[in-house]
């Protein structure tokens, strides 16, 4: 009970925090997805392929979350859009205070912004961001079984990616089960299966992302 009682207050102002983010996202008329996922899911491959697939016809800022370090950030960068880079330290995941640190680096307007958190399923799908949505991810080798551990992020994602799919003949992983598993939980999750290793999947994806970003156009426009 002292748990619950020191962490509804937490929660309630971040989720403060969180909508005074959106408040600026909108100003900026932004598309922003928050990308969850375990490490190594394939989070920044994802990531990739959607630059790569979009960046000649949106504006696109990727936000990268990390522990420590640019790795990630570095690679992203050298596809030519924006990055920004925060370093929890020691925290699992970004919440609405950290993400509010890159607001005063964005100088200009984007279309899509592209959250990497860092790589955990528990945590991250607690803290709000600012986010239109999240992306829940998970990866082949990870096991068919993570929508049954990990239930808060599945269901609260509007959109879930199966990576890895082209090591399914070699893995003991059930997508049909998986994908009921996400179901259970969320009957409305849009689900992609995709390679990040082969490109299937990426354009399924950016049809979607490209739906969602003119829809929001329009809805600012009018």
């Amino acid at each position: 009970m002292r748990r619950i009682k020191v962490l509804k207050p937490v929660l309630v102002s971040n989720q403060q925090r969180a909508k005074e983010n959106r408040q600026a996202f909108d100003r900026l008329n932004s598309l922003v997805i928050n990308i969850i996922a375990s490490p190594g899911a394939g989070k920044t491959s994802l990531i990739k392929g959607i630059i790569e697939k979009l960046k000649n016809k949106y504006r696109i800022l990727v936000i990268e979350g990390d522990i420590r370090g640019q790795i990630d950030s570095e690679m992203i960068s050298k596809l030519g859009v924006d990055v920004i880079q925060i370093n929890t330290v020691t925290e699992c995941h970004l919440d609405a205070f950290m993400a509010a640190q890159a607001l005063p680096k964005i100088k200009k307007k984007y279309d899509l912004i592209l959250v990497e958190n860092v790589g955990n399923l528990v945590c991250p799908a607690e803290f709000e961001i600012g986010e239109d949505y999240k992306l829940a991810m998970l990866s082949c080798p990870e096991g068919d079984d993570k929508p049954m551990k990990y239930p808060l992020l599945f269901h609260l994602a509007k959109v879930v990616v199966i990576n890895k799919c082209d090591l399914l003949p070699y893995l003991d992983f059930n997508i049909v089960e998986a994908k009921k598993a996400v179901r259970k939980e969320n009957p409305r999750a849009i689900i992609f299966e995709v390679s990040s290793k082969t490109g299937a999947g990426f354009e399924e994806i950016c049809r979607h992302l490209e739906k969602e970003l003119n829809a929001k156009k329009k809805k600012t426009a009018g």
